[in-house]
């Protein structure tokens, strides 16, 4: 097992921001798109390879994100509801279980943990722990990570605009 870690940039406009490894150097790096549509997020590993690809869909009446990494694809899709947020990932390859919304989640393939994601609280930016347990689906877990954090900017850039 090891640890990534990931910690967004305040104020950056394109949504640029790297995952470090537990020596603190870049192991992957996120970027957004900036003025097109439909908005979509790039992550590269180390050597500058496409690992994984997130993207929002562009006209919806609910808040859908595509994420392909690893080989596999899924969505996360918000549900309609009144009281709290709830959302759905769709995928035959793995499941969530814990408080996503709140990052504090494994994900388990065929029953067995192949991850952990947390939030740290107590900082200026959003910053996550990943534990990596299967190394074959690292890729995945971060492609998840960054899917997660861009539904959480999306739905609190919706919730402080007049048009949603």
């Amino acid at each position: 097992m090891h640890t990534l870690y990931m910690k967004e940039k305040a104020f950056s406009l394109r949504g640029r921001f790297s995952i470090q490894d537990e020596a603190g150097h870049d192991a992957y790096h996120i970027e957004g798109s900036f003025m097109k549509l439909p908005k979509s997020f790039s992550v590269t590993n180390r050597d500058g390879e496409e690992v994984a690809e997130i993207t929002k869909k562009t006209f919806s009446f609910r808040p859908v994100f595509y994420v392909e990494a690893a080989g596999q694809s899924f969505e996360i899709i918000k549900e309609f509801t009144f009281f709290k947020d709830r959302y759905t990932i769709n995928s035959d390859q793995f499941e969530v279980t814990g408080d996503w919304w709140d990052v504090d989640f494994e994900v388990l393939q065929q029953g067995k943990r192949i991850g952990r994601v947390q939030k740290k609280w107590i900082s200026w930016t959003d910053q996550y722990i990943i534990e990596v347990e299967d190394e074959a689906m690292e890729e995945l877990l971060i492609a998840l990570v960054v899917a997660i954090d861009c539904v959480k900017a999306e739905e609190s850039s919706n919730s402080t605009s007049f048009i949603d």
